[in-house]
């Protein structure tokens, strides 16, 4: 027992000690947050045990990823993303019905001042890639089309980079556009076929996971954020159903109603994808993707 008869902080005890002193706090939700955190820390310590030396190490990589993170880097980040909790937060932040097409992460790449183009535009800026003809409709749950649905979409190009990330080597705003869907609630435009790519391995973080074998690919996608009034926002990506890393997606986005059919046009003249995006009614509440 400590003084005052208080007993003393032990490996029995330590998460609830912990937890005491952080919930005396009136400051929200951010205290119960870190009690939980807590008692999941100290619950991996017990089961785990590791000795000083190697909570030091832990210690140590834990400085790295924050000194390789800065304005345009955020190793923090791809931590999240790679250990599966960006997913995790997406999935309990944004559940859909039965029905409609699931979100996923917006990424690091997405920009919001990409241009509005009218149907049938080429977003391909360079015009470097195989050529791909994108079509798709925008619904709800009853299979009704949404007229005047707003469309962003944004790629990487043929060797898996986006435009932000190769500002001297792609024009700017490449393979980004805004459309509307028409009366029936389509849209069309122009791309060229994106590739799969690795994410960032030359950090702490890509370099510890590496060593593990840990999957650090992306199969090829298609990025999508559309809104329509009085309907959920909805952020999703499109798969290709013939990239062989569908599986180990490393960032754990692919689901079934996510992969699309990348379909090989006659002659060899490019590639063509249609695909339809079901929007939830807007509920009361409900958050912005």
């Amino acid at each position: 027992m400590s003084h005052a008869g208080r007993p003393s902080f032990n490996e029995t005890n330590s998460a609830e000690m912990v937890a005491q002193r952080l919930l005396k706090a009136k400051a929200g939700p951010l205290p119960r947050f870190l009690a939980t955190v807590v008692d999941h820390l100290h619950q991996i310590v017990r089961e785990t045990r590791p000795t000083a030396a190697d909570w030091r190490q832990a210690i140590a990589f834990l400085t790295e990823i924050g000194h390789a993170s800065d304005d345009k880097r955020q190793e923090w980040v791809l931590l999240s993303d790679l250990l599966g909790v960006s997913a995790l937060v997406e999935d309990i932040n944004f559940r859909r019905p039965n029905g409609a097409t699931p979100n996923t992460g917006r990424g690091p790449f997405y920009r919001a001042d990409a241009p509005r183009l009218p149907l049938g535009a080429d977003i391909s800026l360079d015009g470097v890639g195989t050529p791909l003809t994108v079509s798709g409709r925008v619904i709800d749950l009853d299979g009704m089309p949404i007229s005047g649905a707003t469309v962003e979409t944004w790629q990487a190009n043929a060797q898996g980079f986006y435009e932000n990330q190769q500002p001297d080597l792609q024009p700017e705003f490449n393979l980004r556009g805004v459309f509307t869907t028409d009366k029936d609630g389509r849209f069309h435009y122009r791309t060229v076929k994106p590739a799969g790519y690795g994410v960032p391995n030359d950090g702490p973080v890509g370099q510890m996971l590496g060593r593990l074998n840990y999957p650090l690919d992306r199969p090829a996608h298609l990025h999508f954020l559309i809104r329509a009034d009085n309907f959920e926002t909805l952020t999703t990506q499109v798969f290709d159903r013939g990239d062989p890393r569908l599986d180990e997606d490393a960032l754990f986005g692919v689901k079934p109603e996510l992969v699309g059919d990348f379909k090989r046009l006659s002659g060899g003249a490019g590639w063509s994808l249609d695909f339809s995006f079901v929007m939830a009614m807007a509920r009361k509440g409900s958050r912005a993707a």
